[in-house]
């Protein structure tokens, strides 16, 4: 896969993401099904949407013990979604139960990522909250490399970071950063943000971009500019 826009659709019911994607008539953009629309509509909405052309990032964020986990992705395995994920905080052990139960008999399996630190997470709340003293960047490096031991296909992480991941495990470790804003936007709760020309620039291999366009007065040209900046 090449560099590409993901689209969050953090919508609560199927109908109001069957509304939104109905206004994509041409380019079918790549989707990220959080955890609010799957817990609403459940595994029926990832096939639907499947089924209607659009490439998948399932972001479920899955920490739990290595076997619970390892069954967990087998069951996602199944729903033929293009990427999932989970938390790189569930040790090295965790991610690879994940590889093994999202591996296929044939051998085929989704891109696996995992998330670092959220973008909502900063130096202060990491230590205040966390008790993790290191500094943010030097934390987020080792889960990145705890990852590519652990044989995943990359990480979840700050547009800020996503040079700083290649540098420490190669620039075929795939980078997939939230926190992209538009110049003239709002950051809304995110505290590490970059546009998506910037995040261009600096080595971001997908950006997930959610309110910059699901909350557009045009969603298709929001969804335009986005691909402008970052791909083309």
């Amino acid at each position: 896969m090449g560099k590409d826009v993901i689209v969050a659709c953090d919508f609560s019911s199927a109908e109001a993401v069957y509304a939104f994607l109905d206004k994509f008539t041409e380019r079918k953009p790549f989707v990220k099904i959080g955890m609010e629309l799957f817990y609403a509509e459940g595994p029926q909405i990832v096939k639907e949407i499947k089924k209607r052309g659009h490439k998948i990032f399932l972001d479920l964020k899955l920490h739990d013990i290595p076997n619970t986990v390892k069954k967990a992705m087998s069951v996602l395995s199944n729903l033929d979604v293009d990427i999932c994920n989970l938390h790189a905080g569930g040790t090295v052990r965790m991610m690879e139960a994940a590889i093994e139960g999202l591996t296929r008999e044939d051998g085929t399996r989704p891109l696996l990522i995992a998330v670092t630190q959220l973008t909502s997470t900063d130096q202060e709340s990491m230590e205040n909250d966390l008790l993790i003293k290191e500094p943010i960047d030097k934390v987020v490096m080792h889960y990145a490399a705890n990852a590519k031991k652990a044989g995943l296909d990359g990480v979840v992480c700050s547009p800020l970071e996503a040079g700083k991941v290649h540098e420490t495990c190669g620039k075929d470790f795939l980078t997939v950063t939230p926190g992209v804003r538009f110049a003239d936007g709002d950051i809304g709760d995110q505290k590490r943000v970059m546009t998506p020309a910037e995040a261009k620039k600096i080595g971001s291999d997908y950006i997930v971009v959610g309110r910059p366009i699901t909350a557009a007065e045009d969603v298709v040209a929001a969804y335009n500019r986005c691909v402008a900046e970052f791909v083309d």
